[in-house]
């Protein structure tokens, strides 16, 4: 947007909604390869273990990342500049991890923070993502994890959508 390339994209029949699929797949992408290439390398070299199926593994993987990549283009859909985004980024993401169990447990958390933890993409991601690793659990049973991020997912892509504009 601020070099002016968005508003040359404009003039193109791709519409709002399929232009930020696009950002979206191709941050995936990144994501993906970058996880593959600290993932990996530890499973080999270290002897990570993994309880569960690899496969099963990948695939919260990416609802994990496809809900987190699709809630900061809420934020980079309205901000005006890169440095604004980063900085309402950065405030959103330090309170995600807090809350989501990435440094520490919950369970002795008041139900209210708790519950304010699972309206939080990251929380279920690595529920999800725990239980397949530590044990072995399929993904028939983590629906409940899935359908959140599935549901966040297209929330913030509908909500993207909504706010994203062409120009400043």
């Amino acid at each position: 947007r601020a070099n002016g390339v968005l508003r040359r994209l404009r003039a193109t029949p791709v519409s709002a909604f399929t232009f930020l699929a696009s950002q979206v797949v191709s941050r995936l992408l990144i994501t993906l390869a970058i996880t593959s290439l600290i993932f990996f390398p530890s499973w080999w070299l270290l002897g990570f273990r993994v309880e569960g199926s690899l496969a099963d593994l990948l695939a919260v993987t990416l609802l994990g990342a496809l809900a987190m990549i699709a809630m900061g283009l809420v934020t980079a859909t309205r901000t005006s500049s890169i440095e604004v985004s980063g900085g309402v980024l950065n405030f959103l993401t330090w309170p995600m991890m807090l809350l989501s169990g990435v440094w520490f447990s919950l369970e002795g958390a008041d139900p209210w923070l708790q519950a304010a933890a699972n309206l939080l993409p990251l929380t279920h991601f690595v529920n999800a993502a725990r239980a397949i690793m530590i044990d072995g659990t399929g993904l028939a049973a983590l629906w409940p994890h899935l359908a959140a991020l599935v549901g966040m997912t297209a929330v913030f892509m509908a909500v993207s959508a909504a706010l994203f504009r062409w120009e400043r």
